[in-house]
């Protein structure tokens, strides 16, 4: 029996996974810096606001520029870093930043559109898949957060399969906030 199902639906507790790269902070390519991560228009207050409703808010992110040689580890560690500086005037703490450091052809089971990122923050931090949701930008998000049993919201034009398209975290947030 997994961890999941051993725990008592009622200690579970609800989630917003996000994409990194595009859904909370610009998307400039591989990101080689930390200087470059900058939060998009709103996130924090939308974090914020997700936050005090109750859900535990976890990043999940591929970074393949790790697998491929563009980036190192070790950047990518002090990008979260800053990422949560940035976030922590709001008020805002995030309970996990999970990331895929693999190249796409390396068959991982992380890699979105794969769940295990989601799958994995969820055994450890005793969330509730079913009532969860996860927010990114490309269908590959869409694809992970309904392959972990998720509701999904698609930022940007329409992609088929999502539950809500938004223009950004905030309309997401604000969609997730009324769904609950």
């Amino acid at each position: 029996m997994s961890d999941i199902t051993q725990q008592s639906s009622a200690s579970l507790r609800p989630a917003v996974f996000l994409d990194r790269d595009g859904t909370l902070i610009r998307d400039t390519g591989y990101l080689d810096n930390v200087a470059g991560v900058q939060l998009l228009p709103g996130v924090d207050a939308a974090l914020a606001a997700l936050a005090q409703a109750g859900f535990i808010l976890v990043v999940v992110t591929n970074q393949s520029g790790i697998g491929r040689g563009l980036i190192r580890a070790e950047v990518v560690e002090q990008q979260h870093d800053r990422l949560r500086e940035l976030l922590r005037p709001a008020g805002v703490e995030l309970a996990a930043v999970e990331y895929c450091p693999h190249a796409p052809d390396t068959g991982c089971t992380c890699r979105k559109p794969l769940p295990g990122m989601l799958l994995r923050a969820a055994r450890r931090l005793g969330i509730d898949l079913a009532a969860s949701f996860m927010v990114g930008d490309k269908p590959a998000d869409v694809s992970a957060g309904h392959a972990a049993g998720c509701r999904t919201v698609f930022l940007g034009a329409e992609c088929a399969g999502a539950d809500f398209n938004a223009p950004d975290v905030p309309a997401a947030a604000a969609w997730i906030l009324a769904w609950r």
